[in-house]
């Protein structure tokens, strides 16, 4: 295999690596905006009556309605938990972390592939310069 066809492939790989990993760190950023949404934003429940509750977010609540209400029959407790939240929260990171990772390797592989390059064909000009000057 020449070496021009090489570098052209490991280019391709780099790029479906970083590819890969902008993937991932989307997928992280979509995880993080669901566990913001499910922390920010107030939310309505439906009592076993039929009727329908508004409760405020869990994070920013005035009274006990989102965070204390289980003792004292409050719908809006049990309806957004915290654990779901931080399990969404807990999944985002190892996605960030693996596309983090995915995304920087795959973008210095390629810088680093066309910095070769060039660096070859600043070597081959000098060369055509110097027998230029030598005949």
């Amino acid at each position: 295999m020449r070496s021009i066809a090489y570098d052209l492939e490991f280019r391709e790989r780099s790029g479906r690596m970083r590819d890969w990993g902008a993937g991932l760190l989307l997928l992280a950023a979509l995880l993080w905006g669901w566990c913001a949404i499910l922390l920010l934003t107030s939310y309505s429940v439906e009592t076993s009556r039929g009727n329908t509750t508004e409760c405020a977010s869990r994070l920013f609540t005035d009274g006990s309605t989102a965070n204390d209400g289980v003792r004292s029959g409050d719908y809006c407790a049990s309806e957004r938990d915290w654990p779901e939240a931080l399990a969404v929260l807990g999944l985002s990171v190892p996605v960030a972390l693996v596309g983090t990772a995915l995304f920087t390797t795959g973008t210095v592989s390629r810088r680093m592939s066309a910095h070769g390059q060039a660096m070859r064909d600043l070597d081959r000009l000098a060369d055509q310069a110097a027998q230029r000057r030598t005949t």
